[in-house]
């Protein structure tokens, strides 16, 4: 008997797949929609990396986050995609390495996903301390949590694969994953959870620095701006919550109890909903920008928005700027006398701003400045 089945029978899957009375061959109605989703997930993160790839404005560090978590999803998307096409009857004919590397590829992906997830709060919170602008010279810092995340998650989810599972230890296999030790199940919560934690803690410190700042920069808006980023922390964290904690608590079911409960068999379900989250990510780290908006519908509707792409607040000034241009060639072609003028008119306007008050100078450095620290202060919520 194949190893695989013997874990299969011996935990009880195998049991219940024949009980729900599945023809062979045939796909039962919650394989379509999870395919369906799959395919959404992976169609939605291959849209914004194109995005991200084909707009150089979007070339910094916090999209290079947001492009790895996008890959991350994707990824995740297509290895669900994957394990739902060898599952089934296929699942008896699987060696254990292949068992190991089917189920190994969602678990990485998913965890690349979750690290991911860990390692834009980080910036965002190392961002809000420095209260400074980003430099090119530290993209170091960038690709260093980038690489960290997917080191990590490659060595938990290698780590069956090397050794640490139940193959010859069948009282210590997991009812969800059959050839999968409940103590590396028991580890493998334990890391998440303690991410969750993390991932609170961060976001609640960059609410409090936000919201201490926003006071020193303007006392009025204050308030609607601390309610606008209480409202997106609440989202990061509670769809991260929500989309994974079921599959959390199925797994300490499934390793604190001896007897093998109903709920453990729909374990599918609960894996189901934690992919879910993969196709939340682009909406909520991405879609809040409006130049990532533009850019991903351009891309969906087969439109050029490169131009809208690029608005900024100067945008209504500069867009005079040539029509007056014009009107004074113009003006200057018809009226030759006009050109003197203007040479008078240039010198008398240099010689007042040469006479301007140095406090207006430091005036217009400190609205500057406090620009740049509500500038700073939006650019983690994308």
């Amino acid at each position: 008997m194949n190893i695989v089945e013997l874990h299969y029978n011996y935990t009880g899957k195998t049991k219940h797949r024949l009980s729900n009375g599945t023809n062979p061959g045939t796909m039962d109605v919650q394989t379509i929609v999870f395919l369906f989703i799959c395919s959404f997930i992976v169609l939605e993160n291959l849209t914004v990396l194109v995005a991200i790839w084909k707009n150089h404005r979007f070339h910094n560090r916090m999209y290079y986050f947001i492009g790895n978590l996008a890959l991350c999803d994707l990824l995740a998307g297509v290895a669900y995609l994957a394990n739902l096409l060898l599952s089934g009857e296929k699942t008896m004919k699987l060696s254990p390495t292949l068992w190991f590397i089917r189920e190994g590829s969602t678990f990485v992906a998913l965890s690349a996903s979750i690290f991911s997830l860990l390692a834009i709060a980080i910036e965002r919170h190392l961002t809000m301390i420095k209260m400074r602008p980003y430099h090119a010279n530290e993209n170091y810092r960038v690709f260093l949590l980038i690489g960290t995340c997917w080191l990590i998650a490659i060595s938990l989810g290698a780590l069956p694969i090397l050794g640490w599972n139940c193959i010859d230890h069948l009282p210590h296999c997991s009812t969800v994953f059959p050839l999968y030790s409940k103590e590396y199940v028991a580890f493998c919560i334990t890391v998440f959870m303690v991410l969750l934690l993390a991932m609170s803690v961060l976001y609640a410190r960059i609410y409090i620095l936000v919201k201490s700042s926003s006071r020193k920069v303007s006392k009025h808006s204050n308030s609607e701006h601390a309610m606008s980023l209480l409202r997106t922390v609440i989202i990061v964290v509670g769809v991260f919550i929500t989309c994974w904690t079921p599959i959390f608590v199925l797994f300490l079911v499934d390793v604190a109890c001896e007897q093998r409960y109903h709920i453990l068999f729909k374990a599918h379900w609960f894996i189901g909903v934690a992919v879910l989250n993969s196709a939340m990510n682009p909406i909520i780290y991405t879609l809040a920008s409006r130049e990532m908006r533009q850019a991903f519908l351009g891309l969906v509707c087969g439109l050029c928005y490169r131009a809208n792409i690029s608005e900024n607040s100067s945008g209504n000034r500069q867009s005079l700027e040539p029509t007056h241009s014009r009107s004074k060639s113009w003006s200057s072609q018809n009226n030759p006398n006009q050109n003197q003028q203007d040479c008078r008119q240039a010198e008398l306007e240099r010689g007042q701003e040469a006479d301007t008050d140095p406090q207006d100078a430091s005036a217009e450095t400190g609205t500057r400045r406090g620009g740049a620290q509500e500038s700073l202060e939006r650019d983690w919520k994308y």
